[in-house]
């Protein structure tokens, strides 16, 4: 009498351990199927859209808009003192400043398609004053800094002055900078008691 309630508990057992296997099973494919759907789709998009580099992210015009006030040939002109000449020596280019401190800008007020490198776009600025020489002050004592006046940028870096000669520009003095976006840039000069300003627009 005892044997068929054994098959009968056998039988009940083995049902319930099915039972529960295949409810594990439908568990484990749920937490799969919600997993999948919870994960992100965009998560390229977002990476790409968090880029830490601005240059990279931000269009801008190649000509300047009104609101960016670019320095252009005064009126009158300023003419460097001898021995330089009196007139900037590329076409394209005029001098700008005083006899204490003077540079050489595009007459359009862009600079544009400058190299790119980490650090930004990268461009040479030459600067000038009456009674320097490039070999008795290799280094000379000449500061220069920049911010951007459109909007909020990392500040402008900027090399160590140096020297500079050439037959066509004398006696000069010379640092690199690295603009860390595209934009309109105000950009001073400092040496001895001049300091000299001027704004320029960085374009593709």
């Amino acid at each position: 009498m005892q044997r068929p309630y054994s098959y009968l508990s056998i039988l009940i057992l083995a049902a319930l351990l099915a039972g529960c296997a295949a409810s594990a099973s439908v568990q484990s494919q749920e937490i799969k199927s919600v997993d999948g759907n919870n994960a992100p789709t965009d998560s390229p998009d977002r990476t790409a859209s968090n880029s830490s580099d601005p240059a990279q992210s931000e269009i801008v015009p190649h000509d300047p808009p009104a609101s960016c006030p670019v320095t252009v040939p005064q009126d009158p002109r300023f003419i460097a003192p001898e021995p330089y000449s009196q007139n900037a020596p590329f076409e394209y280019d005029f001098w700008f400043g005083s006899e204490n401190l003077w540079t050489m800008l595009p007459k359009d007020g862009i600079w544009h398609s400058l190299p790119h490198n980490p650090e930004g776009y990268t461009q040479k600025v030459f600067w000038w004053r009456e009674g320097y020489i490039w070999n008795e002050e290799p280094e000379p004592a000449l500061t220069v800094t920049g911010e951007r006046l459109d909007a909020s940028a990392p500040p402008l870096l900027v090399s160590r002055a140096t020297n500079a000669y050439a037959g066509d520009i004398g006696s000069a003095m010379l640092v690199g900078v690295d603009f860390p976006t595209l934009g309109c840039w105000k950009i001073t000069g400092q040496y001895a008691e001049a300091e000299l300003s001027f704004v320029i627009w960085v374009a593709p």
